[in-house]
């Protein structure tokens, strides 16, 4: 392969590498997409060809195209439909237009620039539209790419400086026997990218620890908003259609502790209390209660009634529009990179950096009362309940006529609660489809479709409770996830949205979480089956693993991470304090045994060990060095110093190769029966003889070149080549 073609292969791919961090982002449709790959391989096949755009007409077209981006910028249509991110996208498109421009024209040096310079801003864009792990693949080979092309690049550049200087006899010979050198030398190109590559990884992943991202960590990485089935902070009736079911994921979550099986996880994000028969809103607004960052970064919210039921989430949260921290229920704690956080009367917790990527750990109390506690409660509520026992104007009375047939049995509100969800699991389906409608399509589920999704679930019994005169209260958030036992971290997504019921027992003060929604309707964490759905549980792993180790990374981490490398040093610090403690004990005990503080004997034993250690040392030391000799004599030693040897060598009789090729392009041609000696002789000019000497020296005399030496050459052979 010619260094040409070995340059414009890395090029192109280097051009290719920038478009594919982009579209990994998700920022292209297939229309965009379509387009760049075609002309990325015409321009392929039309390079050096009378195809190819002219210098003049390409110009003329990234000019006209800057306007155009221009007034799409200012387009308000744009800026109303795009998000806050469209002006990144029509950045991203406006970048690969002018890419593919260039690709198309006929290209000068001042151009391969520019696509260089194109291609590294498409990576630096993609960086803030993609945290996914595959950025991280496209990355590397585009560093790769990049190093190879930026050394064919120079060594192309400085051969064709060269080559101009020299008159054209020289320059054809140049050519012949530069030719071959090049070749060989983008061989090593790539060997030697790699080497710059890894070189930067080494000063790069010591300033990857030292400095911290921020949590938004970049635009994000889906643009298309939430999901029809994703989380609200509102939950309305008697909608009509299909529910889509979306697998964007919201969050993953590492479990520590006290956590139960899938089916029992419940992240509780916002609690409702009043019903309008159509939707559920909360009856207070009241201000927020903020809790300060306390010691160790915790912020603590509660405390804990069963240490032994304690389990630790480490949630790592994609950008949502919404401020709620989604925890498991009755959270004591929170630890993650914020000043404060806000607690309101219902047990939802906020913070004040909604549509960033974060990451925190919770703390929860899992405890619950016992069954027999709970069936005694009968205290009665007090003034302030009274909002989670409200009924809304004009319910339909078979509502509580309903609610009092199925528990007209039970004696408790705890065995009334447990009726009415089993009640509704056990005869009414579950389905995504939105049938129950009118003025109170509440009473439309229950009496005529007897089918619904967990809104209408939850809404029945928590208003058939109400109707008994028990306190309860709807919660969104979501419920179970993929359980991804490669990367031990639960996948929460859109479609494990979900609703429940919590009921309020005042001598216990406590909210007892009841889900009446049917088993069909409840996600589960099923493991996957299939070598497809393998394959995806393990990319799955390794995108968490980005996520976890990389994207995560912040302040919070970048000082637990300082605490572990001062606890390490410490404890190295303290074990080697005590083992030379230890060594100083047994030399003092030894000197008091050789004083002859223990005895005679003591002495004499003490002074033959002593003895005996230092000869197994010396015999050590003289093993080691033997075997270090035959390693220097083995034949597989001898041929490794040859090979480096004759690189070495090769190297520093180049200078002959420049004399033949000066005298050949004056005519002179050294003969295949000739020696150097007598083709030097034979050329006459004492200068030639001179180095041809130097050249026997290196070459079979073993005498390596001098920096004095080196230099009078160089000087020689330019005399030479001048006259």
């Amino acid at each position: 392969m010619s260094l040409e073609k070995f340059f414009r292969i890395v090029s192109y791919l280097t051009v290719l590498c920038g478009f594919l961090s982009l579209w990994i982002s998700g920022t292209f449709g297939t229309l965009i997409t379509a387009g760049f790959i075609a002309a990325f391989f015409a321009a392929w096949f039309i390079e050096d060809s009378r195809f190819q755009i002219g210098e003049k007409l390409g110009t003329a077209l990234i000019v006209l195209a800057l306007p155009v981006f221009y007034g799409l910028w200012n387009s308000d249509l744009l800026s109303a439909s795009g998000g806050d991110t469209w002006i990144a996208g029509l950045l991203a498109r406006m970048i690969l237009c002018l890419s593919a421009i260039k690709l198309l024209q006929r290209k000068s040096d001042r151009d391969w620039i520019f696509l260089y310079l194109m291609s590294f801003f498409e990576v630096l864009l993609a960086a803030g539209l993609s945290i996914s792990a595959t950025y991280m693949a496209s990355f590397v080979f585009y560093v790769l790419a990049m190093a190879c092309s930026i050394v064919a690049f120079e060594i192309r550049r400085t051969s064709r400086a060269v080559e101009h200087r020299l008159d054209g006899s020289v320059a054809d010979r140049r050519n012949e026997i530069s030719d071959s050198r090049l070749v060989f030398g983008a061989r090593r190109i790539p060997v030697a990218a790699v080497a710059l590559l890894a070189f930067i990884l080494f000063l790069a992943i010591p300033l990857f620890f030292a400095l911290p991202r921020v949590g938004g960590a970049g635009f994000g990485g889906d643009q298309r908003g939430m999901a029809t089935t994703g989380f609200s902070d509102r939950v309305t009736l008697g909608r009509f259609g299909r529910i889509a079911e979306d697998d964007r994921v919201v969050m993953r979550v590492k479990l520590e502790g006290a956590a139960a099986g899938m089916n029992d996880l419940y992240f509780r994000g916002v609690a409702l209390d009043t019903f309008d028969n159509q939707a559920w809103s909360r009856l207070r607004v009241e201000p927020k209660v903020p809790f300060p960052r306390g010691s160790n970064d915790t912020i603590t919210l509660g405390m804990p009634r069963d240490r032994g039921m304690l389990v630790q989430q480490t949630v790592y949260l994609e950008p949502l529009d919404t401020p709620v921290l989604f925890v498991l229920p009755r959270a004591i704690s929170l630890q993650g990179s914020f000043v404060a956080v806000n607690l309101d009367t219902y047990g939802a917790i906020s913070h004040t950096r909604a549509a960033e990527r974060i990451s925190y750990k919770a703390v929860s109390d899992r405890s619950r009362p016992p069954v027999d506690d709970l069936r005694a409660d009968d205290r009665p509520y007090s003034m302030e309940s009274q909002a989670y026992r409200s009924l809304p104007n004009g319910l339909d009375p078979r509502i509580a006529e309903l609610a009092r047939e199925v528990t007209s049995k039970d004696t408790n509100r705890f065995d009334k609660a447990l009726t009415l969800e089993k009640f509704l699991q056990n005869n009414f389906g579950y389905t995504l489809e939105q049938r129950a409608g009118g003025k109170q399509p509440l009473a439309d589920f229950l009496f005529n479709v007897k089918e619904g999704h967990c809104e209408y679930f939850a809404s029945a019994m928590a208003i058939m409770l109400r109707t008994q005169g028990i306190a309860t209260r709807i919660v969104n958030g979501f419920h179970g996830g993929d359980l991804n036992d490669a990367s031990g971290l639960t996948v929460i997504r859109q479609r494990h949205a979900h609703a429940w019921v919590e009921v309020y027992f005042p001598g216990l003060d406590a909210w007892v979480t009841f889900d009446p929604t049917p088993f069909a309707g409840q996600p589960g964490g099923n493991p996957a089956t299939g070598i497809g759905a393998v394959f995806g549980k393990y990319i799955e792993a390794i995108e968490a693993i980005w996520i976890q180790y990389f994207v995560a990374y912040d302040d919070q981490g970048q000082r637990s991470l300082g605490r572990s490398v001062r606890d390490e040093f410490q404890s190295i610090q303290s074990g080697w304090s005590r083992y030379l403690g230890l060594t100083a004990d047994i030399a003092n005990e030894w000197l008091a045994e050789v004083r002859g503080d223990k005895g005679l004997q003591a002495s004499i034993l003490a002074i033959v060990y002593a003895a005996a250690g230092l000869i197994a040392i010396l015999a050590a030391m003289v093993t080691v060095v033997w075997l270090i000799r035959r390693c220097i004599r083995s034949r597989i030693w001898r041929r490794l110093t040859d090979r480096f040897r004759s690189r070495r060598e090769d190297a520093e009789v180049a200078f002959y190769q420049r004399l033949l090729a000066i005298l050949s392009a004056k005519g002179f041609t050294r003969e295949a029966f000739q020696t150097p000696l007598e083709f030097a002789h034979a050329v006459g000019h004492p200068e030639a003889i001179l180095i041809t000497q130097r050249y026997q020296e290196v070459r079979f005399g073993k005498r390596p070149l001098t920096c004095e030496q080196d230099a009078e050459l160089r000087q020689m052979l330019k005399r030479l080549q001048e006259s």
